[in-house]
């Protein structure tokens, strides 16, 4: 639901077949694997154990003496392989599914440039130009009624191009976008030579008309496999781990080299004043320009740390992402094992199996799982909290939980036994009118 919420707009009505609307389909189910998983073993461990626990087979189990962890072993040794298919599958597949659902992107911007105008709206994604259409035809490409600002030039928006019609494609050497305008109009505002003065403007009609912008702009012009190949999303561990310590190397290189050529900035000697203003320094005016130059000193060592800080942190959250994406492929796959032993203690405590508190309990457990791993990553990607506790955040909460929940399960403690706490209350209740009595 996510996907289609992100992606409707973009896919249908496009113009695009109904097989590479599937493909995006596909490629994004095939993402989810990873994340599915661990619900699903909650979902079927809970409902599960809590039919047993229902049909009184667990107490029967027990009375035979066998222990309630005795008769998770097996269960729990076949969560341990789906852990071990699933950390794979997120090592070896979903790099694969990333990249070609890249790749598919790639092919629909080259087949159908055009594809992210949208009618009505200024498009303002190519550098230098504001273009708006009015209507577009999918199928064949064509948008009608194009306004296109030029701000090119130094005098920024000084010339406007109307079109009945056009149609964007890129040329066959796949260097250029190409925009060919039909029955319009060019607007081009006349200045003098210093382009201080504006002498009115100049009208261009055309019967067509043809616009190229360069496709480095883009970053389209590469070929297929090189686009997103580099991409932490598109690597498995080995090749994260690389990518890891090459980046905290040029990290560590560029930290020294700040380090050595920016901390003499501090050293704020007025030596390098102008020496006509050193030698009058008891005037007020010489004094006041001291000053100036200590401020603007200041301003300008202030501007430069800023932007030095802003490129380390821009490298930092880079190495975090890289990390991040190193850890999920564990944390996710430990999750199957972990949750599969929270679902095995609440169903044999609750005692409920089917569809019903069984699927409540688990959507709303795995609800707060996901709410501790999006908000660990969203921290670890604002360079905000350690990588390794971020990604590991919700385990690390969950772990102990189901440790409790199976010591409770095994000591048939009445936690969840809703009938226990009906019946404390009663007990109470009466407790405290016979002592009124």
């Amino acid at each position: 639901m996510q996907f289609l919420w992100k992606w409707v707009d973009e896919l249908i009505g496009k113009g695009l077949e109904i097989d590479i609307i599937l493909k995006f389909i596909i490629y994004a189910a095939t993402r989810l694997v990873p994340l599915a998983l661990p619900i699903a073993m909650l979902i079927a461990s809970i409902m599960t154990y809590g039919k047993l626990a229902e049909r009184n087979e667990l107490s029967a189990l027990k009375s035979s003496g066998i222990s309630l962890i005795r008769i998770m072993i097996p269960l729990f040794i076949f969560s341990v392989i789906i852990s071990i298919l699933s950390f794979n599958y997120s090592n070896y597949i979903l790099p694969v599914a990333n990249l070609k659902s890249g790749t598919l992107i790639y092919d629909i911007q080259k087949k159908k440039p055009a594809i992210n105008i949208r009618e009505g709206e200024f498009y303002n994604e190519i550098d230098g130009y504001t273009i708006k259409v009015s209507k577009k035809d999918y199928l064949s490409s064509m948008m009608y009624d194009i306004i296109i600002y030029d701000h090119t030039s130094e005098q920024s928006n000084d010339k406007v191009i109307v079109s009945d019609s056009a149609e964007m494609k890129i040329t066959d050497n796949e260097q250029y976008l190409e925009l060919k305008l039909y029955n319009g109009s060019s607007y081009i505002e006349i200045y003098n030579k210093d382009r201080l003065k504006n002498y009115g403007h100049q009208r261009i009609n055309f019967k067509e008309n043809t616009i190229r912008f360069d496709l480095k702009k883009f970053g389209l012009k590469r070929s297929d496999e090189n686009i997103y190949k580099n991409h932490y999303s598109m690597m498995n561990i080995k090749q994260l781990s690389y990518s890891i310590d090459s980046l905290e190397k040029k990290l560590e290189d560029k930290e020294e080299y700040y380090s050595n050529n920016y901390t003499d900035k501090f050293n704020l000697k007025l030596s390098s004043v102008n020496g006509t203003l050193l030698k009058n320094s008891n005037t007020y005016r010489n004094k006041k320009e001291k000053m100036d130059y200590a401020i603007n000193k200041v301003r300008s060592i202030k501007s430069i740390l800023k932007s030095n800080s802003d490129d380390l942190n821009h490298k930092k959250s880079i190495i975090n992402r890289h990390k991040i994406e190193w850890h999920r492929k564990f944390s996710l796959s430990f999750a199957c094992i972990i949750l599969f032993v929270i679902g095995a203690s609440l169903g044999s405590i609750i005692k409920k199996g089917g569809f019903g508190i069984p699927i409540l309990v688990s959507i709303l457990l795995f609800i707060l799982y996901h709410i501790l791993n999006i908000t660990g990553e969203k921290q670890v990607k604002e360079v905000g909290l350690n990588p390794l506790i971020g990604m590991w955040l919700a385990n690390l909460v969950f772990t102990p939980v189901s440790l409790i929940l199976l010591y409770k399960a095994t000591t048939d403690s009445p936690l969840l036994d809703f009938s226990y706490y009906k019946q404390t209350i009663n007990n109470l209740f009466n407790r405290g009118k016979l002592n009124k009595s």
